[in-house]
């Protein structure tokens, strides 16, 4: 298994990104996308327990706010909630989407065999990405995050919808994007006819044990099979 140490940043592709390689050709794609102030490392160890045939990646937010802190839009908290540069987001989920596009290309893998995910904001481009470019992902899950109001009207079309599986997963405590968003979530999928589950855990705004394995369960149910 590679280590954290081992993961050399890569510059070859629209995004900069760190990957855990597979020892032969990989049949499966998940992308795991940090939060706003981390980095591309944050989701290794989640990453490392599907790098059997999958070829897992870490793509690094565009924007730098500080050494070793990325992120994928400007954000700030207030009294009304966080308040976001809605611009800079569709920018970064075009770069995403022509990253998705180029890991296509060069591994041969298909896009009902792909998955993107991502923690806070990550889930929050994982969503975006999902929902404007279905045709790219077979599935997307949002991990302590929340799907922008204004990604509704920009949704796919509902035919690519509905051959999607998405996973929303929220920690009932959580204390930065409240457990509110992981309804509101959860009914726009409905509205849009994405088949989706809602999974809690009774963990803050974190990826706790519990998390991880509700994560895990539901990625290994994409299949495994070689494409033709």
């Amino acid at each position: 298994m590679n280590t954290l140490d081992q993961l050399t940043l890569k510059r070859d592709a629209p995004l900069a990104y760190r990957a855990l390689e597979t020892a032969t050709a990989p049949t499966r794609l998940l992308l795991l996308l940090h939060g706003v102030g981390g980095n591309e490392t944050n989701l290794v160890p989640l990453g490392e327990a599907f790098a059997d045939d999958a070829l897992v990646v870490f793509p690094r937010g565009p924007l730098t706010l500080a050494p070793g802190q990325y992120g994928w839009f400007p954000v700030r908290f207030g009294t009304n909630g966080p308040e976001m540069d809605f611009e800079q987001a569709q920018r970064s989920s075009r770069a995403l989407q022509d990253f998705i596009a180029t890991l296509h290309a060069r591994h041969g893998i298909a896009p009902e065999r792909t998955v993107i995910a991502g923690f806070s904001q990550g889930g929050i481009m994982s969503a975006s990405v999902g929902l404007t470019a279905p045709e790219l992902v077979g599935r997307f899950a949002v991990l302590s995050g929340r799907i922008l109001p204004e990604i509704e009207p920009l949704a796919g079309p509902a035919q690519a919808l509905g051959k999607l599986d998405a996973l929303v997963l929220h920690g009932q405590r959580d204390d930065k994007l409240p457990l509110t968003w992981a309804d509101r979530a959860d009914a726009m999928l409905t509205r849009l006819g994405v088949p989706h589950r809602t999974l809690l855990h009774a963990g803050g705004h974190e990826l706790p044990a519990d998390a991880r394995r509700a994560f895990r369960d539901w990625f290994q149910q994409l299949p495994r099979a070689p494409q033709p």
